[in-house]
């Protein structure tokens, strides 16, 4: 691994062709906060599919992406005259140091919950109006359920048991099974949603990442199952559903 000091070298690196490319690039030159934005939010779903394959040279690769976003970011912060990446960083460590009273100062806690339970007191002392108000509106429906149940944790609103979690799954579909209204039948069905999130995330399972597993699966499964149906000379679109689901079950077994 390289040393502290190569990886301090290796920032100021970064920061000199970052700004020679801000000077110089006639397409870094036209970036602005809003070109980037979704830019930067490809970086971080390739990031996101390299963590679930546990691809570490990829995972490298895609931090670096990230992170000259970051970098990016904080350069025409700088050009705006409103910060830069020492303001960005400076700022971070102060806020670490601040929810880290554990170890910065003389807090004691004696596990991960207490933890977690003081991050979100924190932060309430630092001005938010609510637990909930760091939950951004853009982030996807199903992390945003999983964000919103993990911080109502912080401050105790929380089932006592994965089992008594499961009870409201249990609930949430008798009463989506009930309704007959089309609008309520969709709202009875995203609490069905919530409370299954809600009880993977007791039981220590990540929802998001069960149905990102879930998804590349059947990817590749039904890509075996059309490379199946090509070697057969049959088109999967005359075919009827008893023979798609034999070619299904023959692409499981060659998995």
């Amino acid at each position: 691994m390289n040393s502290r000091q190569d990886q301090l070298d290796a920032f100021n690196r970064l920061l000199d062709i970052m700004n020679d490319l801000r000077q110089k690039c006639p397409w870094d030159q036209k970036q602005t906060l809003q070109t980037l934005r979704h830019l930067t939010l490809e970086e971080v779903y390739e990031l996101s599919d390299a963590l679930l394959n546990e691809d570490l040279p990829e995972i490298k690769k895609e931090l670096g992406d990230v992170l000259l976003h970051l970098v990016f970011y904080a350069k025409i912060g700088s050009e705006k005259g409103s910060f830069d990446i020492a303001d960005v960083i400076n700022s971070l460590n102060e806020k670490l140091i601040f929810r880290h009273p554990h170890i910065y100062g003389d807090v004691e806690v004696k596990d991960e919950e207490e933890v977690k339970q003081n991050w979100e007191k924190l932060k309430l002392k630092e001005g938010n109006k609510s637990v909930l108000s760091g939950v951004t509106k853009g982030t996807p429906s199903l992390i945003k359920a999983y964000r919103i149940q993990d911080k109502v944790k912080g401050i105790g609103f929380e089932f006592a048991n994965a089992e008594d979690a499961w009870k409201k799954v249990d609930e949430e579909l008798a009463e989506f099974h009930a309704e007959t209204d089309l609008d309520k039948k969709e709202q009875e069905l995203g609490d069905v949603f919530f409370s299954l999130v809600n009880y993977a995330r007791i039981s220590g399972i990540n929802p998001d990442t069960a149905l990102e597993r879930t998804n590349n699966k059947f990817i590749n499964r039904f890509q075996k199952m059309e490379n199946l149906a090509f070697a057969k000379n049959l088109n999967l679109a005359d075919l009827s559903l008893e023979q798609m689901d034999e070619l299904w079950e023959e692409a499981k077994k060659n998995e």
